[in-house]
């Protein structure tokens, strides 16, 4: 099972990156439910497109960092960098999970919001399955 979790998460952030760049080109599917809100419905952020692009080539990092672990090419980067980013990447989706404790991740108080709902079936539980396979794929002796 341990080496299907690099696939898996190859997979995800490369979905992931794509819809950040469909965004990025103009797309609204599914933009506005991705927007956090105040409980009257305000957006917490206005993302340029030039935003989700930036989101979008951090997101195809991650999937080529996890495309290294799978073997199926040689792994360029040395031991020690590729520990350290093991251990970021499904950090940083961890603490997303966790959240602000106001309007985003598992701790936020109940909303009625589009995003709300969304983030609490959706969103912080992908982060958490992120994070999980993220924290599974790190090698203790790399």
């Amino acid at each position: 099972m341990k080496s299907l979790n690099p696939i898996l998460l190859l997979l995800i952030f490369s979905v992931l990156a794509c819809l950040h760049f469909s965004w990025a080109l103009g797309s609204n599917w599914g933009f506005a439910a991705a927007l956090p809100t105040t409980a009257e419905g305000e957006f917490l952020l206005q993302p340029t497109p030039i935003d989700s692009a930036i989101v979008g080539f951090g997101l195809l990092a991650f999937a080529i960092y996890y495309l290294l672990q799978t073997q199926w090419i040689n792994k360029p980067l040395p031991n020690k960098i590729n520990r350290i980013i093991g251990w970021i990447i499904p950090g940083i989706f961890l603490l997303r999970a966790v959240g602000d404790f106001q309007y985003v991740g598992i701790f936020k108080p109940p909303m009625e919001t589009v995003f709300a709902q969304a983030d609490f079936f959706f969103y912080s539980p992908l982060c958490l399955l992120i994070a999980l396979l993220g924290f599974l794929v790190v090698k203790p002796n790399d």
